[in-house]
């Protein structure tokens, strides 16, 4: 089978419901969360991607045991300090930056050195970031190259509480030294970003020795030594980064309208809703309820007679990193000229994003202006797209894939767009449900 996919024909005007996988890094950390609990947890509607694929084989390695089949997964997880495994055991990590950073987290006590790999996007991409706090609790790295994976991490027997300033905004680096922390006497203090708070939420639902202080712009979080975590039964709620593609493609296809059921709309995951807000998109959240410390609602869309162009503020960066490329696709047509500032962490993603957002723009005919962190997008309400498009060599970024296929769905042309494979890594069912829309 070709690795590519052909777009030459528009998408009809639709007006549908779906319901899109389970959140990729929910998913990822409850299978870390159940690997050091005591006792059996369960999970249903879990994300089955390469990623999540990935972080069940690393906790194999490490001993745990998991039943895993359409409708459920187990999880047997041996406590806080239960993994078992021989010397000089391998983790790969693959296309996953969420699993590579936080595992790490887990291995801090490890007697034996654990080699960490990833493919080719995850190796270029900067493990320093993490592996420089993680050193202070006493752990030790040994990398083949400056910054990237492969890495060694060796622990301590006699780990050492640290203080730990987080200033860009990661989740990642966030909870890999929360994880960190849980296994150290004494106390761990995090003055961090405002990012995703998923580990948090999960941290508070399990009654966990951490505290999290909120102030504006900074989470102020203090770790004890965890001795226990009950198990965690969990029905995962469907992922707002996936449900981001078909927000935009029910935005940018005329007298549309969708309904998404059941999406996790954490406050650190919303940021694409203001946006389009902002934008004039009439986007709603019905039926919200709570779920083990996660809201959770329908999300409601129809397309808008026209957008209005934006500056985006950017305290809502943090809050739409994973959802930009769309973002960007979904500027193109406003009535005027957009502004995105202070987005140097797209280039921590599985491609650079900012330069693909970009590059994308540009073949179709959209004019912009790029920084190392700013993009300015001159959009073009009345744009017909008429030519043929390739989009190829981006590191396998499977948004870069998705928002190629929405683009060409929406705005026309003749699309070639290589590395169809993509998909497994966050959303294995893109196509079909796409398929779906077009019936």
């Amino acid at each position: 089978m070709p690795n590519f996919q052909i777009v030459n024909k528009k998408i009809n005007p639709f007006k549908k419901e779906i319901l899109v996988p389970g959140d990729k890094s929910l998913s990822i950390r409850w299978v870390l969360f159940s690997s050091i609990a005591s006792g059996t947890s369960k999970a249903q509607n879990l994300l089955i991607s390469k990623d999540v694929l990935a972080a069940i084989k690393a906790i194999r390695k490490l001993g745990i045991k998991v039943i895993l089949n359409k409708k459920f997964c187990k999880i047997f997880g041996r406590g806080i300090n239960g993994f078992k495994y021989k010397k000089n055991i391998v983790i790969n990590a693959e296309n996953s930056g969420t699993l590579g950073r936080l595992i790490l987290g887990l291995l801090v006590n490890s007697p034996f050195p654990i080699k960490i790999i990833g493919d080719q996007s995850l190796s270029k991409r900067d493990f320093k970031r993490i592996t420089k706090p993680l050193s202070k609790f006493g752990v030790s790295f040994k990398f083949n190259k400056e910054n990237g994976l492969p890495l060694k991490i060796l622990g301590s027997k006699k780990l050492v509480p640290i203080k730990y300033y987080e200033k860009k905004g990661s989740a990642q680096c966030k909870s890999s030294v929360i994880f960190a922390g849980m296994r150290t006497e004494g106390k761990t203090t995090i003055k961090a970003k405002k990012s995703r708070n998923h580990s948090e939420l999960l941290i508070k639902y399990l009654k966990l020795p951490i505290k999290v202080k909120k102030e504006k712009n900074f989470d102020f979080i203090e770790v004890n030594r965890v001795k226990r975590i009950s198990p965690l039964n969990y029905k995962i709620p469907s992922d707002i980064s996936s449900a981001s593609f078909f927000i935009a493609l029910t935005i940018l296809t005329e007298n549309s309208e969708l309904i998404i059921k059941n999406v996790n709309i954490n406050p650190s995951r919303v940021g694409l809703v203001s946006i389009l807000k902002k934008m004039g998109v009439k986007i709603k959240f019905k039926n919200l309820k709570t779920y083990k410390g996660e809201k959770i609602a329908n999300i409601e869309v129809k397309s808008p007679k026209f957008l209005k162009p934006i500056h985006c503020p950017a305290h809502l960066n943090s809050s739409a990193i994973d959802e930009f490329l769309i973002i960007f696709l979904i500027a193109a047509k406003a009535k005027g000229i957009s502004f995105f500032k202070g987005l140097s962490e797209l280039d921590q993603k599985e491609s650079p994003r900012l330069k693909w957002g970009s590059k994308i723009l540009n073949l179709m005919g959209v004019k912009t202006t790029v920084t190392k962190n700013s993009i300015k997008i001159f959009g073009n309400p009345s744009l017909k797209i008429k030519k043929k498009i390739i989009i190829k060599d981006f590191l396998k970024d499977h948004r870069v894939f998705m928002t190629s296929m929405i683009a060409g769905l929406t705005f026309g042309g003749e699309w070639i767009i290589y590395d169809k494979d993509s998909i497994k890594t966050s959303f294995p069912s893109f196509l079909k449900i796409l398929k779906d829309l077009r019936k």
